[in-house]
């Protein structure tokens, strides 16, 4: 059994398939507490948590009829058998599974099982701003290929430093899909644009979250 804080279907507010619907299924839990973080009723105990089976998740999923599939947080890979949902979701074909992790987690496991199939892992890197930045697991960085996407969370100019240096070191721009993400209550979106302007930044993509321009930044299930 799978504890969930919510179900829901809206638009992907960021990702590769941003602006396309998905059904959203929300973990509870998390093992990083980051300065800025916008879920924290994911998993600080105010949210009342529901358990689903894999067969309970995969069948309210199939009655969307909805093709896209973010797994979200919380942190989906801390979970308990969270394989065990994978191999059902992913012997789907109709489905396309996104599974948005903070980064701290090795997937390197998951990609070699996975392989050909249709996961992609939307990972954040943690800067400095966020307290979190030793709990980066830089496997990962190592892991990923053109079906993901590395997402630096952006609260200050030392972030976009950060993401630059990790970014050259790892080649990262060859390896995968590269976002800037700003924290839009600590950071102003064009300060990033002239970061990468500065820097010509090539094939980086500023993404702001949608939903957050559509809904109160507070609401749930949207």
């Amino acid at each position: 059994m799978f504890n969930i804080i919510e179900t829901f279907v809206s638009i992907d507010g960021e990702g590769p398939t941003s602006g396309e619907l998905a059904t959203f299924i929300r973990f509870s839990h998390c093992n990083l507490r980051c300065s800025w973080c916008d879920t924290a009723y994911s998993w600080d105990g105010t949210s009342n948590v529901k358990q689903m089976s894999v067969e309970e998740i995969y069948r309210y999923i199939k009655q969307t009829n909805v093709k896209n599939v973010t797994l979200t947080g919380g942190e989906p890979l801390i979970q308990p058998n969270i394989e065990l949902l994978l191999d059902a979701l992913l012997e789907d074909q109709e489905l396309v599974v996104h599974i948005e992790t903070n980064g701290s987690v090795d997937i390197t496991a998951l990609k070699e099982k996975y392989q050909n199939r249709s996961l992609h892992f939307i990972l954040d890197y943690k800067c400095p701003a966020s307290k979190m930045s030793s709990r980066m697991c830089h496997e990962n960085l190592k892991a990923v290929d053109q079906n993901d996407v590395y997402k630096f969370v952006i609260a200050a100019p030392e972030d976009l430093h950060t993401a630059l240096s990790i970014m050259k070191s790892y080649d990262l721009i060859d390896r995968c899909q590269v976002y800037f993400s700003p924290v839009t209550d600590n950071i102003e979106p064009k300060e990033i644009v002239e970061f990468m302007k500065e820097h010509c930044l090539n094939d980086v993509r500023l993404q702001l979250q949608l939903h957050k321009y559509i809904w109160p930044k507070e609401m749930r299930g949207v």
